[in-house]
């Protein structure tokens, strides 16, 4: 029974908040002038993600993305919710499943699809990033878009990324980068480029 409403009810529910939210927010859009039609890995902050399907869909109303999601049973309950508003899932994670999620990220990206990656997640430090984006960029050639939502009013947890939901009736002002190129980086370097380029927008 705890297991049908961690999968079923609550991520239908959470589904019609989040798009209650969307709907009653006057929304911004800081998207770049031209991007082309190509393949992105898309990254955004863990406690920023609550939003950015709908900065997705803006960027690309008929695209497919694939978020990277912990490979775990708290996993499911996200997974799930995701699904309903129209974005994919590669389950595993740095800590969890991480070759699986690796291999089938390449296969997603390579099969023409994007994907979706929270650098710090699922557990963290806060705004740090692993190594998975940048072997992922490397091995695919898809360059990086950073995402960034950052509402009026919102509820923010003491949970460790400071997970943050919008209130209903503010604004939201979605932002997304140029495309990041880390082909020719040194790791650390890259990592350190891909965070600086986030933390641009990114709430404190």
């Amino acid at each position: 029974m705890k297991h049908f409403l961690l999968t079923r009810v609550v991520p239908f529910i959470l589904q019609l908040f989040v798009r209650f939210i969307y709907l009653t927010s006057k929304k911004v859009f800081h998207h770049p002038k031209e991007l082309k039609d190509k393949i992105y890995l898309v990254a955004f902050w863990h406690g920023e993600l609550l939003m950015q399907p709908f900065n997705y869909q803006k960027l690309k109303p008929h695209g497919k993305v694939s978020a990277m999601i912990s490979d775990h049973r708290d996993g499911e309950a996200i997974t799930k919710t995701v699904e309903h508003l129209g974005i994919h899932s590669v389950r595993g994670s740095s800590t969890r499943g991480g070759a699986k999620a690796l291999i089938a990220a390449i296969k997603e990206l390579k099969g023409g699809d994007d994907i979706a990656i929270t650098p710090d997640g699922p557990k963290g430090p806060r705004h740090s990033v692993a190594d998975g984006i940048v072997a992922i960029s490397k091995k695919t050639d898809a360059k990086i878009l950073a995402f960034n939502c950052k509402p009026t009013k919102y509820w923010q947890f003491k949970s460790w990324d400071k997970f943050i939901v919008p209130k209903p009736f503010g604004t939201l002002e979605f932002f997304i980068s140029e495309p990041l190129d880390v082909s020719d980086m040194d790791n650390d370097v890259a990592k350190e480029f891909i965070k600086e380029k986030m933390l641009i927008n990114a709430m404190e």
